[in-house]
């Protein structure tokens, strides 16, 4: 028998709990009880206006209590909900909804009309949120999302340039999000904070496991915690226990003299997730708080949300190295080496390929895009997801991740990760950030090394720190001094910023070939 899905479980906390606190923002805040019936109200009213099992609708909502509740609805009514990004420009914006073919935009804009200003182009009607409550009688489907039916679709660029929805079974939905809870330990004590923006779908990772334990969820607007007196005025006032972001934005907090203030916090658990961390930076949060417990977990957003949680420990991070730990208990993990061979020793490294529960259903609308990633061929009685990752198993059975295929380099026949590069600029006397990414230099790969310092330094002597550390082949073409590692509105590093502020032209994609063997 099947455990029950995300949507049934919460509405059974508001059968059993019904005044314990759902979700709360700067407006306002709901319980259980009062959770469920706004997304019943909203489900009558999209029923009422055409949408049908199956369609999509796109909710153009900033993190709040609206996009929660609207997104449950969708959900109630078989609808497939996509998350657009109120902050994306409109380009963007149209092309997702043009490939998605969506049947409503619900947004909370006061000024949507017929013929929204914003979105001439994509032929999808936009509605008020408000406009959406109905005073008609309608029969509601069962509160249970069909196993295989698709949940939610999120656009993603990745590597091709343009959006492509990946879409999401309610099965890969539940399995994520029950996986994740047992992971942390939440229950219904759990009160979250919400830092990443809900188009981005480790997001989830934070709001749906609480909720499925009927833990209270806390939300602040997006903007405003980027500011990271905001992070911390909500950690103290509402009694946060847990919560998730990326390691940029963990870079963002520790610059803050205010995370002091987590020593005497109720934050329980952070789990960092969303690109590659920094030992040095949890070693920092460590020593800022002592007794926070620290998760790595690991997922590409085609596998939904994560598909590793473990926690880090001083002992467990002491070779130098952060694991992103083994496979949830419905996920398989299989690496494969340059000739197609299934890697099985320890240390040796190759690309991961990823099966089990937490599938997506596939892209919307792009089979052939699908039928590239989505291999049937390589294990037997298994459609397992090819990631692009390089990865390598150590002695405890934990995965290591080693960096993207694309990210690592051939420069002069040596290969390079560019994460690996970037933690040893950061080790450097007086930085504090560093980041290494790939440019155009002259038709050639070039890696720029960008910089944070705490105190005025060359570049020139941050390359003679760096020929201190690093072989001549290893060393970057260029170092530059900036005052931060600006984020996107996901919260990782923005690359394509920082090359154009320093007018260089890229990245250029550069092809792995061969794997390689991890010496002690």
């Amino acid at each position: 028998m099947r455990p029950p899905d995300v949507l049934s479980t919460i509405f059974g906390h508001a059968a059993t709990s019904p005044d314990h606190p759902a979700v709360k923002d700067l407006e306002r805040q709901l319980t259980y009880a009062e959770l469920v019936h706004e997304v019943d109200h909203l489900a009558s009213g999209l029923i009422v206006h055409g949408v049908k099992e199956g369609d999509r609708v796109a909710l153009h909502l900033p993190n709040s209590v609206d996009f929660v509740v609207t997104a449950l609805a969708c959900l109630r009514v078989g609808a497939i909900f996509v998350p657009l990004a109120v902050t994306d420009p409109v380009a963007r914006v149209e092309a997702i909804l043009a490939d998605s073919a969506v049947a409503l935009v619900v947004t909370g804009d006061d000024d949507v009309t017929a013929g929204s200003p914003t979105l001439r182009t994509s032929g999808a009607p936009w509605i008020r949120l408000e406009n959406l409550a109905t005073t008609e009688t309608v029969q509601l489907p069962p509160a249970k999302g069909a196993f295989e039916r698709v949940a939610y679709a999120i656009y993603t660029s990745g590597t091709t340039g343009s959006p492509k929805g990946v879409l999401i079974s309610n099965s890969a939905f539940g399995a994520a999000v029950r996986s994740t809870a047992k992971a942390l330990d939440l229950d219904d004590q759990t009160r979250t904070l919400c830092v990443s923006p809900f188009y981005f779908d480790g997001s989830f990772g934070t709001l749906f496991p609480t909720l499925v334990v009927g833990g209270a969820v806390v939300l602040r607007p997006r903007e405003a915690l980027l500011f990271p007196r905001t992070f911390f005025k909500a950690v103290d006032g509402e009694g946060i226990t847990y919560t998730g972001f990326s390691p940029s934005y963990l870079k963002l907090l520790l610059a803050s003299p205010l995370i002091e203030k987590l020593k005497d916090s109720t934050l329980d658990v952070v789990a960092l997730g969303g690109e590659a961390g920094s030992l040095a930076d949890i070693w920092a949060l460590w020593e800022a708080a002592p007794s926070l417990r620290v998760f790595n977990r690991y997922g590409p957003t085609e596998t939904t949300i994560a598909v590793t949680h473990i926690e880090l420990t001083p002992a467990l991070v002491a070779d130098g190295t952060i694991p992103i730990g083994s496979p949830h208990p419905e996920v398989t993990f299989h690496v494969f080496d340059q000739d197609g061979g299934l890697v099985t020793t320890d240390g040796v490294i190759g690309e991961l390929y990823i099966g089990g529960a937490q599938l997506m259903t596939g892209y919307w609308g792009a089979p052939a895009l699908t039928d590239a990633v989505m291999r049937s061929d390589l294990v037997p009685g298994q459609t397992v997801y090819r990631t692009g990752d390089l990865v390598y198993r150590n002695e405890r059975g934990h995965y290591i991740y080693v960096d993207r295929a694309d990210r690592v380099v051939k420069r002069s026949g040596v290969r390079i990760s560019l994460l690996e590069l970037g933690d040893a600029v950061q080790s450097l006397p007086g930085v504090t950030g560093a980041a290494c990414v790939v440019f155009d230099h002259q038709g050639e790969v070039g890696i720029a090394a960008f910089v944070v310092t705490d105190t005025p330094v060359a570049a020139h002597d941050l390359r003679n720190g760096a020929r201190d550390q690093l072989p001549d082949t290893m060393l970057p073409d260029r170092f530059d001094v900036v005052g931060e590692l600006p984020l996107t509105a996901a919260g990782k590093l923005d690359e394509r910023r920082l090359l154009a502020d320093a007018g260089l032209r890229g990245p250029v994609v550069a092809e792995v070939r061969g794997a390689a063997t991890v010496s002690a």
